[in-house]
């Protein structure tokens, strides 16, 4: 079977810590960027048909491999080295301020790295980075022959900033999406970080412009939390997909965000996949894989019924996916009267 989506993000043990626990851990959870994208994706997605690398130190807790073998033994490739320990992060809380630090060393993903796995050449590919980052791994994929992947760039979060400018416009020709937050797409092109749809649009523009894709077809995501996500296409082509649970009835059910826009990404390669590349389309299962994402601190729960069907938390991810449908069906016909 093709490998249908492998991210180069990671896989990190997230601490956590409030200001009346005097900084000491008080608990952890399942973490990484790359975990979340690759949920995302097996949210739509049989396990054997996309993968994660995790690097296992000698401190890997039995109750969070149990866990990540839920979701199927066949997603991930665990590479252990018993002298060392796995990455860690401490998230710390102090009212509404979150502060992230890692806590142990890092340990970078490559293309190189898949190499020697089942992982090797997949359809669509996930990093989160620097745009300086991407061009080193764009350069990496360029030079293994016959491998041409769909690729999924999410700019991180503290290298949104106007000096990479000149490294996203170097690498955005070989971009497949373009998927910054919109705080993220206006801090790179240094406008005011005043979220409107307007401001989300022209972002998308913008980034357009420096040539998302060139050498074939691109676009721009801008993921706008309970405004959305904005689609544009390298035609010009914009639309807004909402959030699923945007409603003010629906407000209750966003527990936490973390990790959100990752598995927003992972669905998006799965919908990339299922609708043989209309993003559009693609960003509606992007949109749900969210919606499961925000419902909990940390991954969404999945269970299997004895005839076979999945749930996750409970629900029904292609029933979210018609109840979605019908609402942007909805809309389009009220602009079009």
């Amino acid at each position: 079977m093709t490998i249908q989506f492998v991210t180069f993000g990671m896989f990190i043990i997230d601490e956590f810590s409030f200001a009346d626990e005097q900084g000491k851990p008080t608990g952890k959870t399942i973490g990484g960027g790359g975990t979340y994208a690759t949920i995302g994706a097996r949210i739509w997605l049989p396990p054997d048909s996309l993968g994660m690398i995790i690097d296992r130190g000698n401190d890997f807790p039995e109750d969070i491999q149990n866990r990540l073998l839920t979701y199927g033994s066949d997603i991930w490739h665990f590479r252990d080295d018993l002298n060392r320990v796995t990455t860690r992060s401490r998230n710390s809380y102090r009212g509404e301020y979150r502060g992230f630090e890692y806590i142990t060393p890092r340990i970078r993903l490559t293309p190189r790295d898949l190499e020697k796995t089942r992982l090797t050449r997949p359809s669509s590919v996930h990093f989160i980075c620097s745009p300086t980052r991407a061009l080193q791994i764009i350069s990496e994929i360029q030079e293994i022959e016959g491998w041409n992947p769909t690729a999924i760039f999410e700019p991180i979060p503290d290298r949104c900033i106007p000096e990479e400018l000149p490294s996203l416009k170097a690498v955005l020709p070989h971009i497949a999406i373009l998927s910054p937050n919109a705080e993220e797409a206006l801090s790179l092109l240094s406008l005011p970080l005043i979220v409107t749809k307007s401001a989300v649009e022209n972002a998308a523009s913008e980034f357009l412009k420096m040539g998302v894709g060139k050498e074939s077809s691109g676009s721009v995501i801008i993921r706008s939390g309970a405004l959305g996500a904005y689609v544009m296409t390298s035609d010009r082509k914009g639309r807004w997909i909402d959030a699923f649970w945007s409603s003010a009835e629906n407000i209750g059910k966003v527990v936490d965000v973390t990790g959100a826009g990752n598995s927003f990404l992972g669905g998006l390669a799965a919908g990339l996949s299922i609708t043989n590349g209309n993003v559009f389309e693609a960003t509606l299962y992007a949109s749900v894989s969210a919606s499961f994402t925000v419902q909990q601190l940390g991954l969404p729960h999945l269970t299997v019924s004895s005839d076979g069907v999945e749930e996750w938390n409970q629900d029904s991810p292609h029933r979210r996916l018609e109840v979605l449908r019908q609402r942007q069906d909805r809309e389009i016909e009220n602009k079009n009267h």
